[in-house]
């Protein structure tokens, strides 16, 4: 007899690095449609040491990188062990996306780390890990992963719009999912909050109370990525070797280039969904950005008027992430595709991850 209820646990940690994001969600497949329901939830933020870590993996050598991908699979381990024994939680498996350090898919790689057998052996469940290495494998981005879910798990949307630490959207076109990476989004804004030691601006007051620097605006507009066509994707590479520079290089206040860098992100937004979102509906907005009212007013500011802006419920924000790496998880455990190839542009749709046994 068919499955059709699969008790899982999604975990994510996103490129603005501001802590690990934990979904225990129940998938459930009726009449050939899947609908899901967060039962728990948790997000852990990460120590100093540790966010420190994660943010210079880039520049470690592969010794080190090895060890930072054991410790920290060990780490997500620990921390799904606690949260299952906490709400004494009945997991089939868990589905964990790791930490992205490179993603180069053009050279044919791409790079997460939190080691999928560690993570095994600590939280003692079976895991699902490496999603994106398949894809990558046959031609794809790798990236965005999320709009399989959007897809079937959030199709009322006539778009899906992720503000994490880098912008990406979703949506369906020619009877096709299409999705890409819009830019660069909270990885910006938080760099430049801990400027003034601050993890993140809160509501965007800081950029609320900055003025536009229109030559900088102009930089940031005029880098080539946004003339791509799709599919594209970004890594933290693209953001250091050609965000940072520019913003460096100004002398701007914090207050200035916050201000300057919302609304070069809601410009970006706001043309994707001019060239691309064709009849009306509602776009949905998640990821940590959801709750910078300030840039949500600025891409409001720039959205077609037949587009109407939904901000979800705090639970849907932080965690849609996560709950869609559990239903990829569902995906690969029934061996359906959860790599989309009108998404990524790979030569085959995919059912990507590898499994890690506790024993």
């Amino acid at each position: 007899m068919e499955k059709t209820i699969y008790k899982v646990i999604g975990l994510m940690s996103g490129t603005s690095l501001d802590g690990l994001d934990i979904a225990y969600c129940h998938f459930i497949l009726e009449n050939k449609n899947w609908k899901f329901k967060l039962i728990e939830c948790k997000s852990v933020s990460y120590s100093a040491k540790l966010e420190a870590q994660l943010k210079n993996a880039i520049n470690l050598s592969v010794q080190e990188l090895q060890q930072l991908n054991v410790e920290y699979g060990a780490y997500l381990g620990s921390e799904v062990k606690a949260f299952i024994t906490k709400f004494s939680l009945e997991v089939d498996f868990i589905a964990s996306h790791g930490h992205t350090v490179l993603h180069q898919p053009q050279k044919g790689f791409t790079l997460q780390i939190g080691s999928g057998q560690e993570i095994a052996i600590a939280s003692g469940v079976k895991i699902i890990s490496d999603f994106r290495k398949k894809d990558v494998a046959f031609g794809g981005q790798g990236a965005p992963l999320v709009p399989v879910g959007d897809k079937h798990l959030f199709g009322q949307y006539i778009a899906c719009l992720n503000l994490g630490g880098i912008a990406n959207i979703s949506f369906n076109a020619d009877g096709q999912r299409i999705a890409f990476d819009i830019g660069i989004a909270n990885m910006l804004l938080n760099h430049l909050a801990n400027k003034v030691g601050k993890s993140f601006d809160t509501s965007g007051k800081i950029a609320a109370n900055g003025q536009v620097n229109e030559a900088v605006l102009s930089q940031l507009n005029s880098l080539s990525y946004f003339d791509l066509p799709y599919p594209k994707s970004l890594g933290y590479e693209w953001f250091v070797s050609k965000v940072l520079p520019l913003i460096e290089a100004s002398n701007l206040s914090v207050e200035d280039l916050m201000a300057t860098s919302v609304e070069h992100e809601a410009i970006q937004i706001g043309r994707v969904l001019v060239n691309n979102i064709n009849g009306n509906g509602e776009v949905l907005i998640t990821g940590g950005g959801a709750f910078n009212t300030f840039l949500i007013d600025r891409i409001k500011f720039y959205t077609p008027s037949k587009l109407s802006i939904i901000i979800p419920d705090s639970s849907i924000i932080e965690f849609k992430e996560s709950i869609i790496f559990g239903f990829m998880g569902v995906l690969r455990e029934r061996n359906e595709p959860n790599c989309l190839k009108s998404v990524t542009g790979a030569s085959v749709d995919v059912s990507g991850g590898e499994y890690f046994m506790p024993l």
